[in-house]
């Protein structure tokens, strides 16, 4: 390849991707795919010859770019899953172009993490100690890295290194959770070896917050049982409501029980940008660990996550080892970045991440996320005052759980309604809700990520939703 014909086959790229980004809101959202177009790629053969890039792109356009999840369009309230940030996206290439491992050495992608994970806690008002995080793949992994951690200080304060005699020995690790703590919480403590049913679901009250009263009451019992109460892991916003936990008895409780407090802030830890819901996350700072995904509500390109601690040592002394082919005299004090992580050959991540933060500035960030939160709470008000749906949850960052509640079903009937309901909203292309259940009842979710979205999109929204109901209704 010719570097003319890598140039043009980019241009081509550029065009066809400016193309694709600007016809997304005149698009259907999501829908299903036709079996011929699934066909096509399910059972793509292993080609023999290569192609020309002029080709590729051709198949891009043809077979992948119109089939899209849907989360680029501002008519997306599904999962948690944002619109990639256009400078994200731009900043992707470079780094691909570049292709490093980032996993230690002197060259820009390592003092470039540095710096973005530091803008990051700057962002959510985290203490940061130099070098006390790490991007991640996801939230999923950074809880991972952060509770591999509390679990090497539990281990360390019984007399016991985990790291060389493994968990035997040790009485069972107990960690605190409440119903609404997202399921990599569960994934995170089963690899780890601590075993599901070594986490405690505590009590919340009606709006899914852990009840510290409850919590405590939950230690004293285990410990009088003879085990080790060793983590709680509250929220910054629960994936099915949005709801913050109050941190500061939460973090009281753990000072005075030596637990380590983990905060989930993959979704929702960015809200403390908007200054109409900042109170809400009084206390979070004291937080020993904090997982993060820029690749949410910043719109960072997938995949990038972040881990961040309080305590630099605890990281490093969890998965800090350094074979002598790896040894690197010139790393300074902090070494490499695989000494605080799982991965030792690791993405650009830092580029995108970098890009986007830049492009906007903390005044343009804070302002987008004030606009989804107050868009969430107009739209809460929208199904307050709408006769066939029932809001189920106080609207306290920029996701929204209601529910149509037509009369005349039974609660079987409602749930099975309401269970059915976003899949046939989906279906018809012009909005995307998922569902969850939260109190025992099936609801819809509506999750506002997305700083293109209007109130214009609220109310198509809300008729979609009761126009797909009267569909499944007899």
């Amino acid at each position: 390849m010719t570097t003319e014909d890598f140039r043009s086959a980019a241009r081509a790229t550029a065009d066809l991707v400016s193309d694709y980004l600007a016809e997304l809101p005149a698009r259907p959202v999501w829908q299903p795919m036709g079996d011929t177009a699934r066909k096509t790629l399910l059972d793509a053969p292993l080609p023999a010859e290569g192609r020309p890039l002029g080709e590729l792109l051709a198949a891009i356009e043809r077979d992948v770019l119109p089939h899209p999840m849907g989360n680029g369009s501002p008519r997306f309230f599904g999962w948690v899953n944002s619109a990639p940030a256009p400078a994200g996206v731009l900043a992707t290439l470079a780094a691909a172009a570049m292709n490093p491992s980032s996993a230690g050495g002197d060259h820009a992608d390592i003092h470039l993490e540095r710096a973005v994970v530091r803008w990051i806690a700057e962002l959510v008002d985290f203490p940061h100690p130099p070098g006390g995080g790490l991007l991640t793949s996801g939230a999923s992994m950074a809880t991972i890295v952060c509770f591999a951690a509390a679990r090497n200080r539990a281990a360390r304060r019984a007399g016991h290194d985990v790291r060389e005699e493994g968990l035997a020995g040790l009485p069972p690790l107990i960690g605190y959770v409440t119903g609404e703590t997202h399921s990599c919480v569960r994934k995170a403590a089963e690899l780890l070896g601590l075993g599901s049913r070594h986490l405690r679901t505590v009590a919340t009250g009606p709006d899914g917050r852990f009840d510290p009263v409850e919590l405590g009451a939950a230690v004293e019992r285990d410990r009088a049982a003879g085990l080790l109460p060793f983590l709680v892991v509250a929220s910054a916003g629960t994936v099915g409501t949005g709801a913050v936990d109050e941190f500061g008895p939460i973090a009281d409780l753990c000072e005075e029980q030596g637990l380590w407090l983990h905060v989930d802030g993959a979704y929702g830890a960015f809200g403390r940008l908007d200054p109409a819901i900042a109170h809400r996350y009084a206390g979070l700072e004291r937080a020993d660990s904090l997982a993060l995904d820029p690749h949410k509500w910043l719109g960072v390109p997938v995949d990038c996550g972040c881990a961040l601690v309080r305590d630099t040592d605890e990281l490093r002394a969890t998965f800090s080892l350094v074979p002598s082919y790896l040894r690197d005299e010139a790393a300074g004090a902090l070494g490499w970045f695989s000494e605080y992580g799982t991965e030792q050959t690791r993405p650009f991540r830092a580029l995108k991440v970098w890009a986007t933060i830049a492009h906007r500035g903390r005044t343009g960030l804070a302002r987008d996320i004030a606009h989804c939160t107050a868009l969430a709470r107009r739209l809460g008000e929208l199904v307050e005052a709408d006769d066939e749906l029932e809001l189920l949850a106080e609207v306290q960052t920029s996701i929204v759980a209601f529910r149509h509640r037509t009369t005349g079903l039974d609660g079987t009937e409602l749930n099975a309604l309401n269970r059915d309901l976003p899949v046939a909203v989906q279906r018809r292309g012009r909005v995307f809700v998922t569902g969850a259940r939260f109190g025992g009842q099936e609801m819809l979710r509506a999750c506002l990520l997305n700083a293109a979205t209007t109130e214009e999109d609220l109310h198509l929204l809300l008729a979609e939703v009761k126009a797909a109901a009267r569909t499944l209704l007899p």
